[in-house]
């Protein structure tokens, strides 16, 4: 095969808010872990059995700021990303690894209505659908013109999170 290919798509839940760190520069990464579950039934008692598979998350510069300004603990996502795996060395001077994804691009699926019904606002400025899709853009290079074509929401664009 030619060439190769890095994605990682997955729908989980926050497993703790949004760890941010800021560099100089004006550059900065947030860090969460998200939760898949998978279920299946167990062949011999007949009982449900459902496992968590914990993933480290990686977000970086915007995508970091408007995760830690929308998302909190227990939220669902759609993220979409790149695996890579990060080398250092423990107390114990003994090289470790940690495998992360880092996002390029996700969707918020926790619909606002929800959260004001447990009595967290959460201010969002999501579609009545509840779902915003936010691309990543490591290089800030090619801008999305697609909110050109978008119908006019009497928000002002400067308090949109993207």
């Amino acid at each position: 095969m030619n060439g190769t290919i890095n994605k990682v798509i997955l729908i989980g839940h926050l497993g703790d808010n949004v760890k941010m760190h800021y560099f100089d520069g004006g550059n900065s990464i947030g860090r969460f872990p998200l939760a898949t579950n998978d279920s299946y039934v167990n062949k011999q008692t007949g009982e449900r059995v459902t496992t968590t598979e914990w993933h480290n998350i990686v977000v970086r510069n915007k995508l970091a700021e408007i995760f830690e300004r929308y998302a909190k603990k227990g939220d669902k996502v759609y993220l979409e990303g790149r695996l890579r795996t990060r080398k250092w060395t423990g107390d114990d001077g003994r090289d470790r690894y940690t495998t992360e994804i880092h996002v390029t691009e996700f969707t918020f699926l926790t619909p606002k209505a929800k959260e004001q019904q447990n009595g967290q606002h959460h201010e969002t400025n999501q579609p009545a659908s509840g779902q915003q899709t936010v691309p990543g853009n490591d290089n800030q290079a090619g801008a999305n013109n697609a909110d050109a074509d978008a119908p006019e929401t009497g928000i002002p664009d400067d308090d949109l999170p993207f």
